[in-house]
């Protein structure tokens, strides 16, 4: 058996150049987190289903991300391994982000609500063909000891993207004057440029990494890993079944925990503005056109901006962190965290207080996009990280789809449509998810065996 290398350390900027095209995924994401819910509002969703709208979001990356892994880990073309899937992805999200807004415009053909849900699904899908991508690039890239270093830059650059994205709609509108409001059934100007911006950035930043990140090629890849498994002829659907069968039990683990991280997370994304519209300004429910509506919905965007700035700060210290009280420890208090940022916005009636709130929930944020993949990449085979990180992904679709499903009929039937609830559900969730992480076996990598047909 040939000897199996260590990969080199990569510098802070080969790293930073490997990462950077997460910052304008995260730019275009942060607008469809923060502001499509106010888009669908605005072309008539009512707010007691407004999660079922979500709920095509993470249907799609349940299916689109493992699909993308599994082909990526066999993909060697001029492009690379994982470039060609991301690049794409790029692409498709930032046409997504530039028909959103305009979903009006087809209303002769279709109404303004389906056409933006469909927009809604399509732009999820786009984003998870470029982000899957990304996670197993790290894992490729950089040695074991590199891992927690990786994506906490990710999760930095996620970060910059974020707060970016959040806060461009207010600076339009404050700095520059341009209109926030429309009228009813159309998205106002200072959405409809934001999200024209979101999209050529995010193209832009991934361009970066296309170009200034390699990849190795299959023979010098080779040098660096043993062979997990055996090779095995199989069918695709087949090959998938028993990498299903078959995950590593960190893996199981971390399920429950991002069950929990990520049910929270969905809450809060669709539930902040009209929680903070009405139980914080005391706007009436509903109400979506006007001035002091948009408002709200401004300054949900700035305190997005606040917990996305948080966990840029939190992701650079992270590796010292974990250096101090190890892995599992670090994600516990950080998800700690964001259950009492998320639980305080209950009590909380003077806005400007809402920023202490997005302190805490911004630890969580910083710690869920880094210290899961970081464990995970641990414990999974080289030539299946691909097949495996999109796999992952269902620990993070599943809750969505669950909170689409359940959380609307939750809030209405038992909170009389009161979203602030949405909120505290989520920080409850939080905390489960902070106990849960306690139990996972953080270790290193365990040989998976294939069963032989």
């Amino acid at each position: 058996m040939n000897k199996v290398l260590q990969k080199p350390r990569l510098s802070f900027w080969q790293i930073w150049n490997m990462s950077f095209g997460f910052l304008g995924i995260q730019f275009g994401f942060a607008l469809q987190t923060g502001y499509a819910s106010r888009i669908l509002q605005t072309f008539g969703a009512d707010v007691g289903n407004l999660s079922l709208f979500w709920l095509a979001a993470p249907l799609t990356g349940m299916i689109i991300q493992p699909i993308i892994g599994h082909y990526s880990d066999r993909t060697w073309n001029r492009l690379g391994r994982r470039r060609p899937y991301f690049l794409t992805g790029a692409l498709l999200s930032g046409l997504a982000l530039c028909f959103l807004p305009n979903s009006s415009g087809l209303a002769f053909l279709i109404p303004p609500i389906i056409v933006g849900a469909g927009m809604l699904m399509l732009m999820d899908a786009s984003f998870n063909v470029a982000m899957e991508p990304f996670r197993a690039l790290v894992a490729d890239n950089l040695p074991d000891s590199q891992h927690t270093a990786g994506f906490s830059m990710q999760t930095c650059l996620i970060g910059v993207g974020a707060i970016a994205g959040s806060v461009l709609p207010s600076v339009l509108h404050e700095w520059l004057g341009i209109k926030s409001t429309a009228a009813p059934g159309i998205v106002p100007n200072n959405l409809l440029y934001s999200f024209y911006a979101g999209g050529l950035i995010l193209i832009g930043c991934i361009l970066w990494t296309v170009v200034k990140t390699k990849e190795y090629p299959p023979e010098e890849y080779a040098k660096f890993h043993e062979p997990d498994v055996e090779t095995v002829k199989r069918s695709g659907i087949m090959e998938f079944i028993n990498d299903l069968v078959n995950m590593p039990k960190t893996m199981k683990q971390l399920g429950l925990v991002q069950f929990f991280s990520w049910f929270a997370l969905f809450s809060m994304w669709v539930w902040t503005t009209p929680a903070i519209a009405t139980h914080v300004f005391h706007l009436p429910s509903g109400d979506t056109t006007s001035q002091a509506y948009n408002n709200a919905s401004d300054f949900v965007g700035k305190i997005f901006g606040v917990y996305n700035g948080v966990s840029a700060l939190y992701a650079l210290s992270l590796p010292w962190i974990v250096r101090k009280i190890n892995r599992k420890r670090t994600h516990a208090f950080s998800l700690a965290m964001g259950g009492v940022g998320l639980i305080s916005i209950f009590f909380i009636q003077n806005h400007n207080l809402l920023y202490f709130s997005m302190v805490g929930i911004g630890l969580a944020w910083g710690s869920i996009l880094a210290m899961p993949y970081a464990i995970l990449s641990s414990s999974i085979p080289a030539k299946k990280i691909g097949v495996y990180m999109g796999l992952f992904n269902f620990f993070i679709t599943f809750p969505q789809i669950v909170s689409s499903l359940f959380s609307s009929l939750i809030i209405k039937h038992l909170f009389n449509s009161e979203s602030i609830y949405g909120l505290v559900m989520g920080g409850t969730f939080m905390f489960l998810a902070a106990l849960s992480v306690l139990f996972v076996q953080d270790g290193k990598k365990i040989q998976i065996i294939e069963v032989v047909d």
